[in-house]
C-alpha cells in the first residue's frame, strides 16, 4: 500500500486551496461585473428620464411633440396584453404539464413531445412573431389587435411555464399521492386536491418568469404589425394597441433625429420597470402565501 509523505499531502492541499480561491475570486468578479453594468445602466436611465416623468406624461396620449407626449395608451396596452397572456399561458401550460406528468404513458411519442417543448424554449422570439402573423393576424383575420398580440406572446412563453410546471409536479413527494389513492380518491381528485396545491409555488415561479419575459419582448409584436402611432386608448381585446417596449423601441429610433426622444425612452423604461416590479411583486406574494400554506 502506497502512502504519501506529509510534504506531498501539504502540497496537494495547498494546490486545492489555491484552485478554490481562484474559482471564488473569478465568480465574485463575474458577479460584480454584472452588478456594476446593471447599476450603470439604471443610473443612466434614471438620470436621463426621471425629470420627464410627471402626471401629463403618465396620463397623456402620444404626440409628435416630445414636450407633450404621454404613455397612458402604452401602459393600458401592456396591462391588456398581460390579461390575455397570463390566463392563456397558465391554463395551457399547467394543463400540458399535468397531462405529460400524470396521464401520458412513457413512450417515444411522449419523449418526442417533451424534447420539442424543451427546444421551443430556445427558439428566437421573432419566429413566434411570424407564427402569430400567419395564424392569428391573417388566417383567423384578427388583425393587429390585443387578442392577436396576447395569443402570440402566450405561445412565446408557454414552454417556460410547461417545463417549470413539470418540475414542480415532479418535486411533490410521491407518498402524498399514494396516501390519497389509499383513501379512495380518484386520480383527478388527487391531482386537484394534493398535487396541484403542493406544486403551486413552483408553478407560480415559472409563471413569474414567463410574464417577465412577455412584458419585455418586442420582436414578435413588430412582426405582427403593432403600431406606435397616435391611436385611441385600448378598451377591449379587439382594439389596436401599443405597449411600453414598443414605445421605447420607436422613441429610441427617433432619438437619432430628435434628441428629446432619448429622454422620453428613458422615462418610459423607468415606468416599464415599475410596472414589471409591481406585477412580479403581486405574483411573488401569491406564491409565498401558498408556499406557507403547503
Amino acid at each position: 500500500m502506497k502512502y504519501l509523505d506529509l510534504a506531498q499531502v501539504e502540497k496537494k492541499m495547498n494546490s486545492r486551496l489555491l484552485k478554490n480561491n481562484l474559482a471564488k475570486t473569478f465568480f465574485l468578479l463575474a458577479t460584480l461585473f454584472g452588478l456594476i453594468v446593471l447599476v450603470v445602466l439604471i443610473s443612466r436611465v434614471i438620470s436621463q428620464g426621471i425629470a420627464w416623468i410627471n402626471v401629463d406624461f403618465l396620463t397623456g396620449k402620444l404626440s409628435n411633440n416630445p414636450e407633450r407626449a404621454g404613455i397612458m395608451g402604452a401602459i393600458l396596452g401592456t396591462l391588456w396584453l398581460m390579461l390575455v397572456v397570463a390566463p392563456v399561458t397558465m391554463l395551457l401550460g399547467v394543463g400540458t404539464a399535468i397531462y405529460l406528468e400524470c396521464y401520458a404513458q412513457k413512450s417515444r411519442i411522449h419523449s418526442f413531445i417533451q424534447t420539442n417543448i424543451s427546444n421551443l424554449a430556445g427558439v428566437p422570439s421573432i419566429v413566434f412573431g411570424i407564427l402569430g402573423l400567419t395564424i392569428f393576424v391573417r388566417a383567423m383575420d384578427l388583425g393587429n389587435v390585443i387578442l392577436a398580440g396576447g395569443l402570440t406572446m402566450a405561445l412565446l412563453v408557454l414552454p417556460i411555464v410547461v417545463v417549470a410546471s413539470q418540475e414542480a409536479i415532479r418535486a411533490v413527494p410521491g407518498h402524498l399521492s399514494e396516501a390519497s389513492f389509499g383513501m379512495g380518491a380518484t386520480k383527478w381528485q388527487t391531482i386537484k386536491n394534493i398535487v396541484l396545491p403542493a406544486a403551486l409555488p413552483g408553478i407560480l415561479t415559472g409563471a413569474i418568469l414567463s410574464l417577465s419575459r412577455a412584458i419585455g419582448e418586442t420582436a414578435p409584436l413588430v412582426v405582427i404589425g403593432i403600431p406606435a402611432l397616435l391611436i385611441p386608448f385600448p378598451g377591449s381585446l379587439m382594439d389596436r394597441f401599443t405597449i411600453l417596449p414598443m414605445q421605447i423601441y420607436y422613441w429610441t429610433i427617433d432619438a437619432a433625429l430628435v434628441a428629446e426622444y432619448a429622454n422620453l425612452a428613458a422615462a418610459t423604461i423607468i415606468v416599464l420597470l415599475i410596472v414589471l416590479f409591481v406585477l412580479n411583486s403581486v405574483a411573488i406574494i401569491i406564491r409565498n402565501k401558498f408556499q406557507q400554506r403547503y
